[in-house]
């Protein structure tokens, strides 16, 4: 009777390792020296954000010449 309770603890407990490793590890794979996050890591869409300028108000500056440029036109351009 000892001897069955005693391998059914080890069962046990093997089973619980075994169990608690694969809900610990996750759809994680390795290949090729990679850990790559799940098995459909090809069909994720590539998103790439190049880089924009790096003075951020760009726009705003163009805005304010061309209107600066427009209110001159309007006074007749001899302002200096």
């Amino acid at each position: 009777m000892k001897a069955t309770a005693g391998r059914s603890r080890i069962l046990l407990s093997f089973l619980a390792a075994i169990s608690s490793s694969v809900v610990l590890t996750g759809c994680q794979t390795s290949i090729g020296g990679q850990t790559l996050p799940s098995a459909t890591y090809l069909d994720d869409d590539v998103q790439y954000f190049p880089a924009g300028p790096e003075f951020k108000l760009t726009n705003q500056v163009e805005a304010t010449r061309k209107y600066q440029l427009e209110q001159e036109q309007l006074r007749g351009g001899d302002e200096f």
